[in-house]
């Protein structure tokens, strides 16, 4: 059975950006073959060939897969080292200040956190939801996640932290309890109360990308309603952040939007609140020591008095460890 296998480095990715070696690498995925059959097959001499070839095997991305002897000639069969490759591979700065990564459901509590480390740490942030954010936590793509994911059980967080890292200890910190609701544009001219008004004519909807524990949420409410996702104009229309949305009505492009209280002022909006929910960060162990900057500003009131200024944000129990048994 062929396998995938991940690139490890950048020396392997940087010799398959080379469009000649890439198509040889990908013929030798099909099957083995020797420099005369990979010549044929692309239209170059077999010594052209074969220059390539010895920088691919030097980077592990190809290897002899049999020699044959057929009237006294020798002929090498080479093959790709797997069936496909992924190309992954996190380009970070130089930096005298440490580097963190942060992957998770879009924040602006996170955005200012950033800005008050920025002397001591560098924080770049990667808004991509909360479900991606705890898949790219897990592959080791980032140092850090956060996110709201409200389980069946009606628990936050919690139970998919444990679903998806049974073999590694995790801390769940409380970054804030934030509000979401509606955002819609000033004296909400649609009378938008609830999900079920998305369908009327005339209204046009911007949503969140999916994994976002905001669209998760919308999705499960229009399953309860018995609305079907096609009913609502521009619901395949995505915002990357909460930010994006309210930038959208602002400037007339959308009639409204689920998202944070704390973006709909920000933006001039009216708002429509709906639930508050329990945002946390989500930190590997062997992180925590890398962190402890972040940590420690989550328990300064400086920092939380920053927060008071974001309209729905709840700050009494920022900082708070949530037990994970």
């Amino acid at each position: 059975m062929k396998t995938i296998s991940p690139l490890v480095s950048f020396d392997q990715i940087k010799l398959l950006a080379d469009p000649r070696r890439m198509e040889i690498v990908r013929l030798l995925m099909s099957e083995p073959a020797t420099l005369s059959q990979l010549g044929r097959a692309i239209g170059k001499h077999p010594a052209w060939i074969q220059h390539h070839m010895k920088a691919l095997e030097a980077g592990g991305l190809v290897e002899i897969a049999e020699v044959r002897v057929t009237a006294g000639v020798t002929e090498k069969f080479y093959r790709a080292k797997a069936g496909g490759f992924l190309l992954q591979e996190m380009i970070l700065p130089h930096s005298e200040k440490p580097v963190l990564v942060f992957s998770g459901s879009h924040d602006l509590a996170i955005e200012r956190l950033a800005e008050q480390l920025a002397r001591y740490v560098e924080i770049l942030v990667h808004p991509v939801g909360s479900l991606d954010g705890l898949v790219n936590l897990r592959m080791g793509l980032c140092n850090a996640s956060g996110a709201h994911l409200l389980d069946t059980t009606g628990e936050y967080n919690t139970p998919f932290v444990s679903r998806l890292f049974p073999d590694r200890r995790m801390h769940l910190v409380t970054l804030a309890h934030r509000t979401q609701g509606w955002m819609v544009a000033p004296g909400n001219p649609h009378q938008i109360r609830s999900a079920a008004d998305l369908p009327r004519p005339g209204i046009r909807f911007i949503n969140r990308n999916p994994g976002s524990g905001t669209r998760l949420w919308l999705d499960s409410e229009l399953h309860r309603l018995g609305i079907a996702s096609s009913a609502i104009p521009g619901y395949e229309k995505i915002a990357q952040t909460h930010t994006q949305a309210a930038s959208a009505i602002q400037s007339g492009q959308a009639d409204a939007a689920l998202g944070l209280e704390a973006a709909a002022i920000q933006h001039g909006l009216d708002f429509v609140p709906l639930f508050a929910e329990r945002y946390d960060l989500v930190l590997p162990d062997e992180q925590l020591k890398a962190l402890a900057p972040l940590l420690d500003t989550l328990q300064t009131q400086t920092f939380r008095h920053g927060m008071d200024g974001l309209r729905g944000y709840d700050t009494s129990h920022t900082g708070e460890e949530i037990d994970m048994h």
